[in-house]
């Protein structure tokens, strides 16, 4: 018998492209002392377990859905915490989504903001505090800026054999998750719609090569030509199971930035601008001691109630 609340209330937005599920009542009990234990305890609550695969899958949602559970901030310092989701499960970490919960924590008066200036939202997520500067002009969100923990890269150049492309050196950056990046040349892709089979079956056999490292996503870029500003470049984020991430991947940029940075081709004052197979941008920065900062937009998409029919054969749906 289901013990999912019903109805259950969401809000929707995107970032980037990039769906982000809002949930900030009709929660079961989480326990945990901090996020990162809620994380840790979450695949264990049926009940809670029940609710993301009800907002993730078929019917209501898709494979490629995201979305967050609001539970209460370690302490004081932050306005609230989030349990981020998907279909295979919980991440540690997602930028794109801190940059719709700062839009919706604004929008929703739950942090106030000018009508002209910067609002600074504060969240705890599994990977430890961050926040989302919510810029406002003529009374409307016109962007967000998401700062996120200190990124740091693991290792370089490491070499992973693959079906079809012989062998190919990745690089392992740790931004809150674990991010692989790997020129999509090197594989002989691009990163157009075109090529999306081809660089979800490279993204998740790299991943599954490097179980040690715990990768949560495989990065597969190329380099665009350079703008006054700082370095160009697309990519596709495969992420979870063989997930695409619609926008350029917020966790997955600042990973990029420390790479470039330890390379040489990002130093102060200069900006990434980063692109998604969408075509939509994030701009980042990378800031001392591996902080970085992404820009980019977050819009409302709807609000849903969501129910399930005790009588429904197909209970909490189904993934293709």
């Amino acid at each position: 018998m289901s013990t999912t609340p019903h109805p259950v209330r969401t809000t929707d937005y995107h970032a980037a492209g990039e769906p982000f599920r809002i949930v900030d009542e009709d929660l079961p009990p989480v326990p945990g002392d901090t996020v990162a234990e809620r994380r840790t305890l979450a695949l264990r609550l049926g009940p809670l377990d029940e609710l993301r695969r009800l907002l993730v899958r078929e019917p209501r949602g898709h494979s490629g859905m995201y979305g967050g559970f609001v539970v209460p901030p370690d302490d004081d310092g932050a306005h609230f915490g989030v349990l981020f989701w998907h279909k295979d499960g919980y991440s540690t970490a997602c930028g794109h989504g801190t940059m719709a919960l700062g839009a919706w924590a604004v929008d929703t008066g739950r942090v106030h903001a000018p009508d002209d200036g910067d609002a600074v939202v504060r969240v705890d997520v599994p990977s430890g505090r961050v926040s989302a500067t919510v810029h406002r002009a003529g009374g409307r969100t016109t962007g967000v800026t998401f700062r996120n923990v200190p990124t740091r890269v693991l290792a370089r150049k490491v070499p992973v054999d693959t079906t079809g492309h012989g062998t190919v050196e990745v690089d392992i950056a740790d931004s809150g998750a674990c991010y692989v990046s790997v020129p999509a040349h090197a594989l002989g892709l691009d990163t157009t719609p075109a090529s999306l089979p081809g660089l979800v079956r490279a993204g998740r056999e790299i991943r599954a090569a490097l179980p040690a490292h715990d990768v949560y996503g495989v990065i597969l870029y190329e380099d665009l030509p350079d703008t006054p500003e700082g370095p160009r470049q697309r990519n596709v984020t495969v992420f979870a199971d063989g997930q695409i991430d619609r926008s350029p991947c917020g966790s997955g940029t600042s990973a990029r930035l420390a790479l470039l940075g330890e390379d040489g081709r990002l130093g102060p004052g200069r900006t990434l601008t980063h692109e998604s197979v969408a075509g939509t941008v994030f701009t980042g920065r990378l800031l001392p001691g591996g902080v970085t900062e992404v820009t980019g937009t977050a819009y409302r998409t709807g609000t849903h109630t969501f129910e399930l029919d005790p009588h429904d054969d197909l209970g909490t749906g189904f993934l293709l």
